[in-house]
This record gives C-alpha cells, sequence and structure tokens, in this order.
C-alpha cells in the first residue's frame, strides 16, 4: 500500500480530512491537480458549526493569527437576499472567521504536513478503479504517470468531481440561471460613505447598504474592513458560467452598469471572482471502497456554507475511516458517514433552496414575501432558528437504540469542566480527537463499564456548574453518542452505556 486513504483535492475539506486522519494513526496522501495554492479566494471566510470544531482541535490561535483579527460572533448574516441582524442579540447563533481562503488552505496544509500527511501538488488523478481489498488511482504528475493504491480514497475535488463521475454516483439537481460576481475593492473620494453606511455615487445617488433590486438584477455590498468592501452583482444567463475562469474588472464594471444603469467609480481592486448556484446532492457519499466529501457530495444555492459544511462532512468521515483501517469498527460505522452527513446536506439543501425562491422573485409578491419574512424575524426565537439552521448547529444525527436522552445526536456543549487537579473545558480535552466518556456525577458504576473500551476511549470525572446529564460519551466529531440521564439507575444507565459503546466502538478488549 502507498497510503491507508487517497484524498483527491487540496481545498479545506481534503485538507482537514488529511490532518484528522493522522491524528486517527492512519497515512493520508492528498492529490492535488493544480499546480500551486490558487491566490484568488473563493470565499473570504467561514462560519458556522466548523468554527466551534476548528476551537474542540486547538487551532483557533493559529486561525486568528492567520486572519489578523480574533473570531467573534457573526453580527449578520445573507439570507436570501435579505439581511438577517443578529447584532441586538447578547449571543448570537453563530460565528464568523474572516479568513480567505487561500490562508484557510495553507493552514490546513502546513498542520496535516506537521501530523504527517503527504500533499502532492500538480497530480492529476485520471482514474480510479477497486476491488474488495484496496483502490487505485492512475495519476499524472510532473515527472509522467504513476499509480498509488490504499484502502480508501476519498474524492474531495468540488462541484465537478471526477472521483464522482469515475465512480459512478449520480449528482441529481438543479443548476439555477444566475451569475454571481465578486469584488473587493477600495471606493474614490468621490463616493461618499455614509454614517449608516450607505453609499453616496455621484450622477446615481444614494445605494443602500445591503441588498438593491433593480429589473436587471442585485447589487449588494458590505463592508469587510476599515475603506473595504465587497460588492456584488446578480444577473439571470442562460448559459452556465465557468467558476474557474479568470473574470476581468471590466466584466464586473459592466455588470454593475446593467444592474445599476450607471457608473459606480471604484479604487483599488483586490480580488474579482464569479460563481453560479446549483442545488444538488450525491445520491450516495459512498460507494465500497470511494467516498465523497465536500462539494463533491454537495453543492448548495447560497453563499456562506459550502466551508462549513464541507469540513463538517471531513471530521466526521475520518475517524470512522480511521477504525475501519484500524480493524477494530463495527458493523455499519463506515454507512453512517453516509446516512449522518446525507441528513445533514439535506437539513442545508432545504433552507439553501428555501433562499433561492426568495431571492429570485422580482415581482410585488416576491418583494412582499421578504418583507413578511423580515417582520417574523424580527422576533429572537424565529431569529436564532434561522441562524442555526445556516450554521448547521441544529443538527441531531439519528441515534441508535430505543430509549434516547434529548441530547444524543448534538454537539457537545463547551462545558467547563473541574477537576481534582485543575479547571479544563469539553474543547481542550478535545484537543486529541479521541473518545471520551465524561463521568459527570462521579459514577463509578460506568466508569467501570465502560474500562473495556480504555484502550479506544479517554475516560474523565470532572464536575460542571450546570450539569446536563450525569454522563456523556462523546465521539472524536464531538457529537454525543450516549447520555445518562440525571439519577438515572445503574441497571438502566450501564447496559445503555455498554450497548453505545459497542455500537460506535467495537467490541472490547
Amino acid at each position: 500500500m502507498d497510503a491507508d486513504v487517497i484524498i483527491v483535492g487540496a481545498g479545506p475539506p481534503g485538507l482537514m480530512l488529511a490532518g484528522e486522519l493522522c491524528l486517527a494513526g492512519v497515512r493520508p496522501l492528498v492529490l492535488e491537480r493544480q499546480p500551486r495554492l490558487r491566490e484568488i479566494p473563493k470565499a473570504n471566510g467561514f462560519n458556522g458549526q466548523i468554527v466551534e470544531l476548528v476551537r474542540y482541535r486547538g487551532l483557533l490561535d493559529r486561525v486568528e493569527a492567520a486572519s489578523g483579527r480574533p473570531v467573534g460572533p457573526a453580527p449578520s448574516a445573507p439570507f436570501g437576499g435579505v439581511h438577517l441582524d443578529f447584532s441586538h442579540l447578547a449571543d448570537p447563533p453563530m460565528w464568523a472567521v474572516h479568513l480567505p481562503q487561500p490562508r484557510l488552505e495553507r493552514l490546513l496544509g502546513e498542520r496535516a504536513r506537521e501530523l504527517g500527511a503527504g500533499i502532492r501538488r500538480g497530480h492529476e488523478v485520471a482514474r480510479v478503479s477497486q476491488d474488495d481489498a484496496t483502490v487505485a488511482a492512475d495519476v499524472r504528475g510532473p515527472d509522467g504517470p504513476y499509480r498509488v493504491r490504499a484502502r480508501y480514497l476519498v474524492g474531495c475535488d468540488g462541484a465537478h468531481s471526477r472521483v464522482r463521475d469515475m465512480a459512478g454516483i449520480p449528482f441529481p439537481g438543479t443548476t439555477y440561471p444566475e451569475v454571481n460576481r465578486l469584488a473587493q475593492v477600495t471606493l474614490p473620494d468621490s463616493v461618499t460613505r455614509l454614517g449608516n453606511g450607505d453609499l453616496d455615487v455621484p450622477g446615481l445617488g444614494r445605494i443602500r447598504a445591503g441588498f438593491t433590486r433593480t429589473d436587471r438584477g442585485v447589487f449588494g455590498f458590505g463592508s469587510l474592513t476599515s475603506g473595504v468592501l465587497l460588492l456584488q452583482t446578480t444577473e439571470d444567463e442562460p448559459a452556465e458560467v465557468d467558476d474557474d475562469a479568470p473574470m476581468t474588472l471590466a466584466e464586473f464594471q459592466d455588470s454593475i452598469r446593467r444592474v445599476l444603469g450607471a457608473e459606480l467609480p471604484l479604487g483599488d481592486v483586490t480580488r474579482l471572482s464569479r460563481y453560479g448556484f446549483q442545488a444538488r446532492q450525491a445520491e450516495r457519499y459512498r460507494d465500497r471502497r470511494i467516498l465523497l466529501a465536500g462539494d463533491a457530495a454537495h453543492q448548495f444555492p447560497a453563499t456562506g456554507i459550502g466551508i462549513n459544511f464541507g469540513m463538517l462532512d471531513a471530521v466526521n468521515l475520518a475517524w470512522k475511516l480511521a477504525a475501519d483501517i484500524g480493524g477494530w469498527a463495527p458493523a455499519g460505522l463506515l454507512d453512517s458517514y453516509h446516512n449522518e452527513r446525507h441528513f445533514a446536506g439535506a437539513r442545508a439543501l432545504l433552507q439553501t433552496q428555501a433562499q433561492v425562491a426568495l431571492r429570485r422573485g422580482h415581482d410585488p409578491a416576491a418583494q412582499a414575501l421578504r418583507e413578511l419574512f423580515l417582520e417574523l424575524l424580527a422576533d429572537e426565537q424565529p431569529l436564532r432558528r434561522v441562524g442555526a439552521l445556516i450554521a448547521g448547529t441544529d443538527i441531531r444525527y439519528p441515534m441508535p437504540g430505543p430509549s434516547q436522552h434529548a441530547l444524543a445526536g448534538t454537539f457537545t456543549p463547551d462545558l467547563t469542566l473541574h477537576t481534582n487537579q485543575s479547571t479544563t473545558s469539553v474543547a481542550e480535552l478535545m484537543h486529541p480527537a479521541r473518545p471520551i466518556l465524561l463521568d459527570l456525577a462521579d459514577r463509578a458504576d460506568l466508569r467501570e463499564t465502560a474500562r473495556d473500551w480504555r484502550h479506544r476511549i479517554d475516560i474523565h470525572t470532572a464536575q460542571t456548574d450546570q450539569r446536563p446529564a450525569d454522563a456523556l460519551l462523546i465521539r472524536p466529531d464531538a457529537h454525543i453518542a450516549w447520555a445518562a440521564t440525571t439519577g438515572e439507575p445503574t441497571h438502566t444507565a450501564a447496559p445503555a452505556l455498554r450497548e453505545a459503546l459497542s455500537c460506535w466502538f467495537g467490541t472490547p478488549r
């Protein structure tokens, strides 16, 4: 074997997967067809549940250093052409990181290499094949063609995934006739930035912050840093666009002119990009020894969630692949990757297609729908619910077993933990990406039940100020596999814990 797992694609999902596999003791090899890192960002940052997961892996300091600014709550978010305002909430429902995608990929690549991953750029996978024991990739590299073999291969090679096509996995869905053009710019002195964030443009007048709709499309803008704006136009165009083809400044200015009906003077331009929208999801995320993650598995018709869901795919998959390669995976564990992440992807597809319905209508009825939607979101509860939907923090995986705690299947909250030695937290315990039995009620019966799995899980006893359960069984992806109800008797808690341990971590030694 040349590697345990071949990863095709060195975007954020592929590089995150490589690092997670290394933490689990697996040898990954990343193959990327592009010879060097792209400097034009497809995204300016990421948000949602993956921000918490990055913190749980101890990467937040590196992310903040690469970003140059602290990670914090998202003050707002776009949703289907309307602006969701979280700024008045004491604890907004999602966190955001300003980090252009090239810097994120550089950070994740450095981490993966530090942990032992092999990363080869300029190596294009031309063909994949598999049998009952291995998968092979025929590669075109700088020094000529060669073949590599591994136990598994994961396609993280984007929306136009060749791995998905070669595996024969259908990718049904819709391509929308929208073209979105983005630019990161400064504005000349002739354009006045008003105190409320609006722009006053000579010959055009005032442009409201957020989204402006015309008969010809949508113009939007928002502030990235002091003096730097992100501008966007959206127009309907019948032909599918090539996201990889460079966009010129003249093309962007022409689009602004068509949408607004006038010129908008621009200063320095540091980013130009173009993309279309698709709503697609692979019918299955696994075909025997070939799996899919990230954009190869799903395409969402909205911005701001692709990196979040793609990297979460990687974290969910890594420990399950490691268990199978290590020979201790219980039956069905690797298939649970498809079950759980397809479920999460379908949930994301639901809310992003709802955004399409809000965004694409231009008649008075559509405008009425947007205004009513914003009225509903003036109330805190629905605003939080939609924020959690965008962030993916509302995901609760279906867990096996007839009797379940309300926390089972959810992301573990970052509890402050007091032990005899020190004060720690769930986030700190999750740095090694190991499963944990967290005893919060000094339950010797539950610790004794878990002793047979102590070679696979870490057992910690601690107290917390607001105890959500007597004990939590936490998977490496930080989701709760099982929880003991406060005061649950041994005769029900211990057998249920043993069943959960067997389900997720195999037979005891």
